[in-house]
């Protein structure tokens, strides 16, 4: 049970049996005539087959993108995406990103009453946009690895790395571009590709009068926008010795934030939601968003390399000032004090240097903090999910948010 601000506290359920509090429509009928309870899937469950149905309709769309692309741009984004090896060869079993941000499109689309299919093009531009930022941070973080084997920039060179990445993130606008205008001009990237209208409607006359996939490109670059923002002050960050907690989470909410916000928001939009279910599914995206970014810095320390795929403690070794480590060098405690003075230098930690560090991250309080906001933030976006009118596919949406805070990768 964690507590937020004013007092209310949520139960993160470890199942989704009892986080939909009425809203199974059972409430003042006589007790012989409710149907037998049935046990919900695990939430583990419920998100694997969201995202196993998302990557059926998603992936062949992204590879049929990805593939227009020239020369070795394209020879690169494969690589990166899994498809073959440096020199083209196929790759039967490709090892796969986590597949949230198309799974949470189409769900929030379904959400609203929408078709997943309604909702391809936006899951396609989003998972663009995802991976050029991976492309991109691994170059500015220096990883070497990532789903166990070399970065592009280590296989490529910087160079082609900085030009694949650029090419993903025209890549995701030409295919959000293609909703209710001409194609791509003969020859261009994403020529041939059909055309989905979308007509103007109410909600769309609050954004003066534009369409809703006008509404929807603005929506999109904002996002991008505050990515850039965020992974800006990222990199700010590692050279300053005075950043506070309220910077770094401001900085996590545009970095990782703002993509699920407008993974979510863009379903609901484009499958045909009101004003009021676009809030609040862009609201709910935030949210987990921000947890999620909460969970992935805990892992940068404490993560299994077995399944993360990056070597342990990794951004302790590069001493990024994540969230646990702010946290925890914020806190005024003597372990706080022993962490500044490693930060403070810049000779090579080695692998018991960094057990160390781990360990005063935690002894600062940098762990139980993260662990904590992370629990509000989920709590908080369950929240959004269960006001009214209803939204839905909330088990689906509920048991991303479960899961996301157990998250081992």
């Amino acid at each position: 049970m964690s507590e937020r601000p004013g007092g209310t506290s949520h139960h993160i359920p470890g199942h989704l049996a009892g986080s939909l509090p009425g809203r199974n429509g059972l409430e003042g009928l006589p007790h012989g005539s409710r149907p037998a309870p049935t046990q919900p899937a695990p939430p583990a469950q419920i998100v694997r087959q969201a995202v196993d149905a998302a990557r059926e309709l998603v992936e062949p769309a992204i590879r049929e993108t990805v593939e227009a692309l020239p020369g070795v741009l394209r020879l690169a984004a494969g690589y990166h995406f899994g498809w073959w090896e440096a020199d083209g060869t196929p790759v039967a079993n490709p090892a796969r990103g986590k597949g949230l941000r198309p799974a949470l499109v189409l769900l929030a689309a379904q959400a609203v009453g929408g078709l997943p299919a309604d909702a391809v093009r936006p899951a396609v531009a989003i998972e663009l946009v995802h991976n050029f930022s991976l492309i991109h941070d691994d170059v500015m973080d220096g990883d070497a690895t990532r789903r166990h084997r070399p970065t592009v920039w280590k296989v490529f060179g910087v160079a082609q790395a900085i030009l694949v990445g650029d090419a993903l993130l025209t890549l995701a606008y030409d295919v959000l571009g293609g909703l209710d205008g001409p194609g791509t001009p003969a020859g261009g990237w994403g020529a041939g590709a059909p055309t989905i209208p979308v007509q103007p409607d109410a909600l769309a006359a609050e954004h003066g009068g534009s369409s809703r996939s006008r509404v929807a490109a603005r929506m999109f670059g904002t996002a991008i926008g505050d990515l850039l923002h965020g992974q800006g002050d990222d990199l700010a960050f590692e050279h300053r010795d005075d950043v506070t907690v309220a910077e770094c989470m401001a900085m996590a909410r545009r970095k990782t934030g703002a993509l699920l916000e407008c993974a979510c928001g863009l379903g609901a939009l484009l499958a045909g939601g009101s004003a009021e279910q676009v809030a609040r599914l862009r609201a709910y995206g935030a949210d987990l968003g921000l947890a999620f970014q909460l969970t992935d810095d805990l892992l940068g320390i404490w993560g299994d390399t077995r399944v993360t795929g990056k070597p342990v403690h990794s951004d302790l070794r590069s001493r990024k000032r994540s969230l646990p480590v702010v946290a925890a060098l914020t806190s005024g405690s003597p372990a706080a004090a022993a962490l500044r003075q490693a930060y403070a230098h810049e000779e090579a930690l080695d692998d018991a240097d960094l057990a160390r560090l781990a360990d005063a991250v935690a002894d600062a309080g940098g762990r139980d903090w993260c662990v904590a906001r992370a629990k509000e933030l989920i709590g908080r976006a369950l929240d959004r999910l269960h006001t009214e009118p209803p939204l839905a596919r909330t088990l689906e949406l509920a048991a991303f948010a479960a899961v996301l805070l157990h998250r081992d990768r």
